[in-house]
């Protein structure tokens, strides 16, 4: 890793480290009084969301594929960690502990589906892939529908409750840097090649299906370890949740934020999570206001709000460091 960029890794982290110590200091000072928990439960949510996307943004910003079953991997590894949770209670284990050793075996067994789902499936492009995709999600619900372990279509409850709001942050944190420091590695670059050029990449000797199934994979992963977040928060769960509107919801705050920009999954995760429970109380209107979000994002600015553009805190104290030097020329030529 170059100098530069572990600077640049390092201010950023200072710059998180700020973020958190803004919301701990609200949420202990309880700030917003009685609705203090209600909101630190809306970003909890907005946590493990962020997570999805940024998942799915794997998929289709970098590998340039639309994919509408993601909700699958995010059922698969729901369920695969609530299970593991409730298998190794009350043998000792820490809760943070039995969160992350839950939150790992969700991911692998999303990642072993993404697997099993992506060296037949993503041999295909475009509205194919979109369309297996989807099957595949619809496959797995059914089948939770009736695996007894999984409640046999009727609601999973007594999940632990384990997820919270600083743990949840921490996690997010780690998952969204692991996949940006993926998309900029040689993986990442070789995957971005695939998706500018399909035919020029296996001409030139490039594995495509073997990069495009990596990607699958760890997209499929991380949105296992979101959905044992959504699990050991909401306690309970039923197939039903993890449908295609759920799906089309998760790609929607891909596209409003910006294909190929982690930046714009995390606002947009953030953003549309949490604007149902803004609108709570005008209800009828919910989906109006989202389905206007949408219309005009896509008037607008067809490529998401942020298109492919990254914030990097560094960059930001390079360009004010820069006027502040242009500032001082300007009034020394005045003088």
């Amino acid at each position: 890793m170059q100098k530069n960029h572990k600077v640049s890794y390092f201010i950023n982290f200072l710059g998180i480290l700020v973020v958190f110590g803004i919301f701990a200091l609200l949420f202990e000072g309880k700030a917003f009084g009685t609705s203090t928990q209600y909101i630190k439960g809306i970003c909890t949510t907005a946590c493990y969301t962020i997570i999805m996307v940024a998942s799915l943004n794997l998929v289709v910003g970098c590998m340039g594929e639309f994919s509408l079953g993601h909700a699958g991997f995010v059922s698969v590894g729901a369920y695969a960690s609530a299970i593991v949770s409730h298998a190794l209670a009350g043998r000792g284990l820490p809760d943070i502990v039995l969160f992350i050793v839950a939150l790992l075996a969700g991911g692998l067994a999303a990642g072993f589906t993404g697997v099993l789902v992506g060296i037949p499936a993503l041999r295909l492009r475009g509205d194919y892939l979109a369309i297996v995709t989807v099957a595949f999600a619809e496959i797995i619900r059914v089948c939770f529908c009736n695996f007894p372990i999984t409640g046999g279509g009727k609601t999973m409850s007594g999940i632990l409750k384990l997820s919270g709001f600083y743990w949840c942050f921490w996690i997010m944190v780690v998952c969204v840097a692991i996949m940006y420091m993926y998309v900029r590695s040689r993986y990442g670059r070789t995957v971005k090649a695939i998706r500018e050029d399909y035919i020029a990449a296996a001409a030139s000797g490039i594995n495509v299906t073997y990069y495009k199934v990596l990607t699958f994979t760890v997209a499929a992963f991380f949105a296992g370890i979101g959905g044992g977040i959504y699990a050991h928060y909401m306690t309970a769960m039923i197939p039903t949740n993890f449908n295609f509107m759920y799906s089309a919801e998760l790609l929607s705050e891909v596209i409003i934020g910006g294909t190929g920009s982690f930046t714009g999954s995390i606002i947009g995760a953030a953003f549309l999570s949490s604007l149902p429970e803004m609108m709570r109380q005008f209800s009828q209107y919910r989906m109006l206001a989202y389905s206007v979000i949408l219309v005009l994002v896509m008037v607008f600015k067809p490529g998401g709000i942020f298109g492919q553009w990254e914030f990097s805190l560094c960059r930001v104290l390079d360009k004010l460091a820069g006027c502040r030097r242009l500032l001082r020329k300007t009034v020394k030529g005045g003088a």
